[in-house]
């Protein structure tokens, strides 16, 4: 009866603010719309942009030349002229610096003959430890350097991104201009045999390939802004039901209905089942509503569909246990405080607090190593734990039991504070 009283009184006290309801569900999807698409850049991957950059050429020769057909077949769109007038270095570092490009590229002149020069004495050593007869013009190797600038609000992260993808296509490039050398050369060598040596051919007989470390039946995915954001933020939401929770029980003790639940017999933790068992219902409504919008809304906005892996079963079980703990300590909050004024400005601080450390904001590991560790303390790092092992490690039960079990520990403990304090107050 206790149960049934609770379920009843939690109604009819959401059922007086209608809207207060409806906004519990749209302002988390309106949260997690707003929160993908602007973390969306962050998520993807560069590979994915075209970068605009300025390009001086003060060489002239075929290592610019093969440079630039290289780097424009890419993620790179060569800007050489700007509002009709040919860039030099000076207008490049102008703009760059002014922001209106982000970055810029000067080729040094003779860098085409310094890699001429480098093949020549390769090859001319090549020639000398085989007793080949003549020899190409070679001299001293001087060092030149590409010049790269940058925007200075650009990020360091991106810097580095792009100079290591403009460091591998310059390797690249050199290596088949020395490449070509050599074989000229070798082929030289056997006139009567008249044999053309391919020396790029040969040094790629080992490649490198990714494979997927998982089921190859299962969905191959990185994490992207869709899925981090979604599960994350359905999650936030889910605990920031303790608003209303801690709202209602307060209005409770003040209106006195939940003295009229009291003289009904039995113990007090019943009255806290009707209430976890109202909650959690909704919470999982919540949850499964934002995981609808990743699925289905979120590819009309231009972003992936959220996968939801294949273990129904296990999801829904993760998902009552994450809206189980949330309610819980939506019952503390409210038990350990006597005003609205008290109760949800600790509720909302603690909550943003537990998800910024708990990975719901940014992934936790792009945190510093300390901060690593005090995640662990937060619940929403474990459900949010458990939602990736089922979405991006297309696990089951196997792989949730952990974090499961922390989430049933952190319930029992904040049912059972929350129900000591409300005895202790009424004592």
């Amino acid at each position: 009866m206790r149960v049934l009283a609770t379920l009843l009184n939690e109604w009819r006290l959401f059922r007086r603010d209608l809207a207060g309801m409806v906004l519990l569900f749209l302002m988390p999807l309106g949260l997690t719309v707003v929160m993908a698409l602007i973390q969306d850049a962050p998520f993807r991957e560069y590979r994915d942009y075209v970068f605009d950059v300025l390009w001086v050429d003060n060489d002239g020769g075929p290592m610019a030349a093969k440079l630039h057909d290289a780097l424009s077949s890419g993620q790179f769109r060569l800007i050489d002229t700007v509002s009709g007038r040919r860039l030099d270095s000076t207008a490049l570092r102008n703009l760059v610096q002014t922001g209106d490009y982000k970055m810029g590229i000067v080729i040094p002149a003779g860098i085409s003959a310094e890699v001429v020069n480098s093949a020549n004495q390769v090859a001319n050593e090549m020639s000398k430890s085989t007793g080949a007869v003549g020899k190409l013009p070679a001299r001293d190797t001087r060092s030149l350097t590409i010049a790269m600038y940058f925007d200075p609000v650009s990020k360091q992260a991106m810097k580095l991104s792009l100079l290591n993808a403009i460091d591998k296509q310059l390797t690249r490039t050199q290596a088949e201009m020395i490449l070509g050398r050599l074989s000229d050369k070798l082929a030289s060598l056997d006139s009567t045999q008249q044999t053309r040596f391919n020396l790029q051919e040969k040094l790629q007989a080992v490649g490198v390939r990714e494979y997927s470390t998982g089921n190859a039946k299962a969905a191959q995915l990185n994490t992207n802004s869709v899925q981090h954001n979604v599960p994350a933020w359905a999650i936030f939401g889910l605990f920031f039901i303790i608003i209303p929770i801690a709202g209602n029980m307060i209005r409770e003790r003040e209106e006195g209905s939940l003295m009229r639940i009291r003289l009904i017999p039995g113990s007090y933790y019943s009255i806290i089942t009707g209430k976890l068992l109202f909650y959690v219902l909704l919470g999982i409504g919540q949850f499964y509503t934002m995981l609808l919008a990743g699925r289905l809304l979120m590819p009309l906005l231009g972003l992936p569909a959220l996968y939801m892996g294949h273990a129904p079963l296990a999801l829904l079980v993760t998902v009552t246990m994450i809206a189980l703990t949330a309610t819980a300590y939506g019952l503390l909050v409210g038990a350990l405080f006597q005003t609205p004024n008290q109760a949800l400005p600790f509720g909302a601080l603690s909550i943003v607090i537990l998800s910024a450390i708990g990975g719901i904001w940014v992934p936790v590991e792009i945190l510093p190593a300390g901060l690593q560790q005090l995640a662990k303390v937060s619940p929403l790092y474990w459900g949010l734990d458990a939602i990736n092992n089922l979405f991006l490690r297309s696990g089951g039960f196997a792989t949730v039991w952990k974090p499961l079990l922390i989430l049933l520990g952190y319930t029992l403990v904040f049912v059972a504070l929350s129900g000591w304090i409300e005895q202790s107050r009424r004592r």
